[in-house]
């Protein structure tokens, strides 16, 4: 009895309408990610692989067997499938998270997963992620990255800043 409970509270808790619009939002970030990078792909089986748009900026393919921004980049089987093992656990995680979290909570935990899941689906289905974004200056270069990258990003400094400043308001 307690198992049939379980199930009738937890399916209109997942297939609620805010949970199917964050949903619909991790799924646009995800294909705004996968045209991005089979553009890029493409361009480079057909053209040259390093494109200069301006002085600060650079489409220059590299695949990256690492995390993100190219860090822990391995050529050992193990360590590659060991991370992947633990990307994949840090998106259930986060799918946990968004399905019992509030509103603003849920479009953050969004756009974070929509990009893991653009950068996951690339180590699945190409034991790589293509990162092309190069951001220089003369010759110092950041680290190469992609739009899953991106909105990675985004969704932690809005989450950090969220943090920092809901801790302000509760100390005042």
């Amino acid at each position: 009895m307690s198992e049939l409970n379980l199930k009738s509270n937890l399916l209109p808790k997942i297939f609620s309408r805010i949970n199917l619009i964050n949903f619909i939002l991790i799924i646009i970030l995800f294909y705004i990610d996968r045209i991005s990078k089979i553009k890029i792909i493409k361009h480079q089986l057909s053209n040259e692989n390093y494109v200069q748009v301006n002085n600060f900026l650079n489409l220059d393919l590299v695949w990256n067997t690492g995390i993100g921004f190219g860090l822990f980049n391995f050529e050992a089987n193990l360590a590659y499938h060991v991370i992947s093992l633990l990307i994949s656990i840090i998106i259930a995680i986060i799918i946990y998270i968004i399905l019992n979290c509030n509103l603003f909570d849920k479009f953050i935990y969004s756009i974070i997963l929509g990009g893991a899941l653009g950068n996951f689906y690339d180590r699945i289905f190409y034991y790589a992620v293509p990162d092309f974004i190069d951001i220089h200056y003369q010759n110092f270069h950041w680290f190469t990255f992609n739009v899953a990258d991106i909105f990675i990003t985004i969704g932690i400094m809005i989450l950090i800043g969220k943090e920092l400043i809901f801790k302000n308001d509760k100390k005042n």
